[in-house]
């Protein structure tokens, strides 16, 4: 099975987007994901990782991102984001042939659902396939061609140097000064059933296809734009929504795969 795996993943790609969400962000979207699971599915999540919170586990994929293997180096970049030209959708574009992170998650899917898969491939599986969700609520994660997700979009945050992209993955997140388990417990508590119901869609191209709405409307005007309190102001709701989103459809992901 372990050769199974890594042939489903073994692609190269080259240089890619930063991590989405960051540290924080991605904590967020597995601790909002632990109110929502099935019963079931929380079994299956016990088994695999034991006492590992979704909200640890939710950073491992980025975590290993410094093994100097060849899978963590360059195989597994892909799996990260996606690639949708403006005006078209991920399912019309398709993926390229190194995968990106719809077809991971499909693959993952797959590994977790295999009783013949070792009890490492599918903690693999498990944790990638959180962070992934999380990944595709994260706009700058459903990228256009050419500006590698915003990473080539020059920003100033608070009049610090950066790019658009690590704006999304943390800079929005980090100004609140909240801990991970702080910012979900006022987003978990700010959840309504109806939109419980509303969100528990677990087709990744819904998520996408929302990401690249948004993606549009998050670049800044003119040429080294200077990004502090306004744009926090203008983009906040927005970021709470798809940090909800992505936890909500974390346990809806999950209690498919297990049900």
């Amino acid at each position: 099975m372990r050769r199974f795996i890594l042939a489903l993943l073994a692609c190269a790609l080259p240089a890619t987007p930063a991590f989405a969400w960051g540290q924080t962000g991605h904590r967020v979207t597995g601790a909002v994901a632990d109110h929502y699971l099935s019963g079931l599915a929380r079994a299956h999540v016990r088994l695999l990782l034991g006492t590992e919170t979704l909200a640890q586990a939710a950073t491992w994929p980025d975590d290993m991102r410094s093994d100097p293997a060849p899978f963590r180096q360059r195989t597994a970049n892909p799996f990260h984001y996606v690639t949708v030209p403006a005006g078209s959708t991920h399912a019309a574009t398709g993926a390229p042939p190194e995968g990106d992170a719809a077809t991971a998650l499909a693959r993952f899917a797959a590994v977790l659902r295999d009783p013949a898969a070792s009890l490492e491939d599918k903690r693999t599986a498990l944790r990638f396939s959180i962070h992934i969700v999380g990944d595709l609520h994260q706009p700058l994660h459903a990228g256009r061609p050419g500006d590698r997700g915003g990473n080539d979009v020059k920003v100033s945050w608070f009049g610090e140097a950066t790019n658009l992209h690590s704006v999304w993955d943390s800079g929005l997140i980090d100004s609140r000064q909240l801990s991970h388990s702080e910012l979900a417990g006022w987003l978990v508590g700010a959840i309504a059933p109806e939109q419980v119901v509303a969100w528990s869609n677990p087709d990744p191209e819904v998520w996408i296809a929302e990401s690249v709405a948004l993606r549009e409307t998050v670049y800044p005007a003119g040429p080294a734009p200077k990004l502090s309190y306004a744009y926090a102001y203008q983009h906040g709701a927005e970021l709470d929504g798809r940090l909800s989103r992505a936890g909500v459809r974390i346990a809806a992901w999950l209690n498919r795969v297990f049900g």
